[in-house]
């Protein structure tokens, strides 16, 4: 059976897409079979990104590792039992393709509250959350006192993981790994930001997740993406001499694919 590996927040511009595309892209250039699925029918970041990629090999005559996107197969309404949510379907169809073939499956959810996302939590053996360093995502976990910073109780998003988790304890399965992935850090150690990393860390003990380092703001994200290109693409596509932002950024990804802790996953790059 695939591990899966669900990638989600309730909040757009957190970095999903991004981090589903280098975590899917490290994991395949270790050697590992990876599939990949976008729950966000519309936007469609991950499979753009995806779509990008096939088309920048196929242009240069390059073979890139890459994840084997799908797209989620329509189901028929006549063979829906009754009572079942076509969503449900569509998704257990797509999954049940993949992790005959696959080690690995990265699911990038949409960053809003909707039923494929809340099923595909459910599938998470484990979850990442990406988020910027900052209250106002920090808001999606937890509520906090505005005065003491002390977490008051646990808000929409968190909530729908403690449903997930619930879901998988009744089906006998193993709990989620919950990590939550903190973006977009600042090199200065602002207030702001200490003040967010001591709720994190107040929070985590309480609802059960880890807390680890993610990406920082680098332009080159964004430069990727037209080629669907990674940081760890950049020698296989002539770039010979990585500069310091390059090399840190590459850094960011070996730690976060370390503090993963995914099974048979060691680290090469």
């Amino acid at each position: 059976m695939a591990h899966i590996i669900v990638v989600g927040n309730e909040k757009g511009g957190s970095g999903k897409s991004t981090t589903c595309m280098h975590v899917a892209t490290a994991l395949a250039r270790m050697g590992k079979k990876v599939g990949a699925l976008d729950l966000d029918l519309r936007q469609r970041s991950f499979g753009r990104y995806v779509e990008n990629r096939l088309a920048f090999m196929a242009r240069e005559g390059l073979d890139l590792p890459t994840p084997e996107y799908r797209e989620l197969p329509e189901a028929d309404p006549a063979t829906l039992d009754p009572g079942e949510n076509p969503y449900d379907r569509r998704l257990a169809a797509a999954v049940a393709e993949l992790e005959v073939e696959c080690d690995f499956i990265l699911i990038d959810c949409p960053g809003s509250h909707t039923r494929l996302s809340q099923v595909a939590h459910s599938l998470a053996d484990t979850l990442i959350t990406p988020m910027n360093d900052s209250f106002i995502d920090f808001d999606l976990l937890a509520r906090i006192d505005p005065e003491t910073s002390k977490v008051i109780g646990p808000s929409i998003y968190a909530e729908m993981v403690w449903s997930a988790r619930q879901l998988r304890a009744r089906a006998g399965l193993k709990p989620i790994d919950w990590i939550v992935l903190r973006n977009r850090l600042g090199a200065q150690q602002m207030h702001n930001k200490k003040k967010v990393g001591a709720a994190l860390e107040q929070l985590s003990k309480r609802i059960g997740f880890r807390v680890a380092p993610g990406f920082s703001e680098r332009v080159i994200f964004r430069e990727l993406f037209p080629r669907g290109l990674t940081l760890l693409d950049l020698r296989d596509v002539g770039v010979e001499n990585l500069n310091i932002s390059n090399v840190a950024a590459r850094q960011e990804l070996r730690d976060l694919i370390k503090e993963l802790n995914l099974p048979g996953v060691e680290i090469n790059f």
